[in-house]
């Protein structure tokens, strides 16, 4: 019981040592260089093949039109949106979303599925940090599992910010305040999966698909998809 205060304490701290941190961030060096302008330009819908592995983009899926006050708001945050359902030869479905931002500042952030499913109407009923096994590095990234009626959908995602894909926003903001201190904007993407059914078969399915997207694209694509997560294929890949 005495540790408690103590607790509170160091967390108090630490919140105002973040809080101070990025005054003078903002006031040491305002970023104005962004750093996807000085990168190649990546044209999504090319770099994330239409088949791979035995996956195949499902044209039988009709994309539901959004609100075009949605719409107009993302072209606003977002430079590139992908989204894509993919179906196997077992005729399970995955869905992929991608949406990238050339600027990272906060008032451009990419928006985390946490918000925006209860936005659309699903009620979150579970949501945990873990690690992914991509086949090229473990990816710290957010599970969490969205229901809607009698839609029941887990999803795996996790958002890169500059060169560093974080499992957090307290670390993204970290990462934000990193670049900040130097005068840059970092670019930002996040990587969305989903599909339907109970967790316990919806995750291990996710995490293959996963494995197999990243194995179908040369190292400058899974640079650009996970940053500095990237390594060497661990043995038996």
């Amino acid at each position: 019981m005495r540790n408690r205060p103590t607790k509170r304490i160091l967390v108090s701290a630490g919140i105002a040592l973040c809080m101070a941190a990025g005054s003078v961030g903002a006031w040491y060096a305002t970023p104005t260089v962004r750093v996807a302008d000085a990168r190649p330009a990546v044209d999504v819908e090319r770099l994330i093949p239409a088949s791979f592995a035995g996956w195949r983009v499902d044209d039988t899926i009709v994309p539901v039109q959004a609100d075009p006050t949605v719409v107009a708001q993302m072209k606003q945050i977002y430079a590139q949106t992908l989204s894509r359902t993919y179906v196997n030869e077992r005729g399970q479905r995955v869905m992929l979303a991608i949406a990238y931002g050339r600027d990272q500042s906060d008032g451009m952030a990419v928006h985390k599925p946490d918000v925006c499913y209860p936005a659309q109407g699903f009620e979150i009923v579970r949501t945990r940090q873990g690690q992914l096994d991509s086949g090229f590095g473990m990816v710290p990234v957010s599970q969490l599992v969205a229901r809607q009626g009698a839609r029941y959908e887990p999803i795996t995602y996790w958002i890169r910010v500059g060169d560093a894909v974080d499992g957090t926003g307290f670390r993204r903001k970290l990462t934000q305040l990193k670049y900040g201190m130097t005068g840059l904007i970092p670019d930002g993407m996040l990587f969305r999966i989903s599909s339907l059914g109970p967790e316990d078969e919806a995750f291990p399915l996710q995490r293959d698909f996963t494995r197999a997207l990243l194995a179908s694209l040369d190292p400058a694509g899974r640079a650009f998809v996970l940053g500095h997560a990237v390594t060497a294929p661990q043995r038996g890949q």
